[in-house]
């Protein structure tokens, strides 16, 4: 790259009739290349959103974390300026790999990849030994500003965040999802009667829970041995839904094919994430308070009416007919769920249960 033209090795491609050009630039490259900011004109005379600058911490430190590991997809990016491409001969004719030039005074304007742009100035900032690795880069040619503004709707629109389940299932860097995928695969509560990729369930589905739901409902119980090793929080974890579904009647009859998946989820409120956590929540207090026998409290279960129609419900998790999780709904619903056991409330969860009643619900 020189002072007076941007050079770089290209393989050049075709979309809807435009050439495109492939790059790869080092990271140090990266914030000098991409200058130009936008964050002073108005929406609609943009190309790109403006940043999200909470997002660019979290991204950096990715990079930072993971110098062996990390992944990065390619930029795209609009070139506003003159361009020239030098195809490589091969066999006496014009190849599609050559070297794209591009005038020094050119605006170079990102489509696509803002964000990773932000962080990697930040990570550079951070460890600049990671100013020799490399991205990807896409550049078109600028067709003017409804042609990138075209550009970001396009790549934006059919990008789809992955569901919850399956991101955490894949994540390999999450202490926390080994130990859930452990306890997944190795206990008969769950055998077959989890969704592992989608973070809702299908209404004819014969799961009952999605991956996600266990794994926010088991972070609690997790804190218990959070200084020990997997395979003691494996155990643990294991150990006490293995205890819950043994006294949860409907699970059981799923999982032996007496029952369908499906009514028990139109009938029963204890497959709903919401309810999960709030017996992740009473089960850590339970395990606190009773360490010795509370496989024996568990049995207490059975005093709870899990049907959606119970007015309990009603007054703590259900609105308008829909269940609404937050954070006072789960300790309301831990509450019922902790009166059975005959687990002590805290300040906090006594305060809420004085609330609904006082509220006569």
């Amino acid at each position: 790259m020189s002072l007076n033209v941007h050079k770089f090795a290209a393989i050049k491609g075709r979309q809807s009739g435009d050439d495109f050009y492939t790059v790869v630039c080092e990271m140090a490259t990266i914030p000098r290349l991409f200058l130009f900011n936008e964050a002073t004109i108005p929406t609609e005379l943009r190309a790109q959103r403006h940043i999200n600058k909470s997002r660019i911490p979290e991204i950096a430190k990715y990079i930072v974390d993971n110098p062996k590991n990390y992944i990065f997809s390619a930029l795209t990016a609009s070139i506003d300026g003159r361009i020239n491409f030098k195809p490589l001969k091969i066999n006496g004719r014009d190849s599609e790999v050559g070297e794209l030039e591009i005038s020094g005074d050119a605006r170079l304007m990102i489509n696509d990849g803002q964000h990773r742009r932000a962080a990697i100035e930040k990570a550079l900032q951070d460890n600049p030994s990671l100013s020799n690795e490399t991205i990807a880069v896409v550049f078109f040619k600028d067709k003017g500003l409804k042609k990138s503004q075209q550009m970001f709707s396009d790549l934006n629109r059919h990008a789809i965040r992955p569901a919850t389940s399956i991101a955490r299932l894949y994540d390999h860097r999450d202490p926390i999802a080994e130990v859930i995928r452990r306890v997944v695969y190795e206990t008969e509560v769950f055998k077959g009667v989890v969704e592992m990729e989608r973070s809702t369930i299908a209404e004819r589905s014969s799961k009952l829970f999605p991956f996600s739901g266990i794994y926010s409902a088991s972070k609690n119980l997790i804190d218990l041995e959070k200084n020990k090793k997997i395979e003691d929080q494996v155990k643990l974890v294991s150990a006490f839904w293995e205890t819950v579904g043994q006294n949860m009647d409907q699970w059981k009859g799923v999982r032996l094919g007496n029952q369908s998946a499906a009514e028990v989820r139109r009938d029963y409120i204890h497959t709903h994430v919401i309810i999960l956590q709030a017996i992740g929540v009473a089960g850590k207090d339970l395990i606190n308070q009773f360490p010795s026998n509370w496989k024996t409290k568990l049995k207490n279960l059975h005093k709870v009416n899990w049907l959606k129609n119970d007015p309990e419900w009603h007054r703590r998790v259900i609105i308008n007919g829909r269940v609404v999780k937050n954070t006072n709904s789960i300790i309301l619903a831990s509450n019922l769920i902790k009166k059975a056991l005959g687990v002590r409330l805290n300040t906090k969860e006594k305060a809420l249960e004085s609330k609904i009643k006082k509220n006569g619900k």
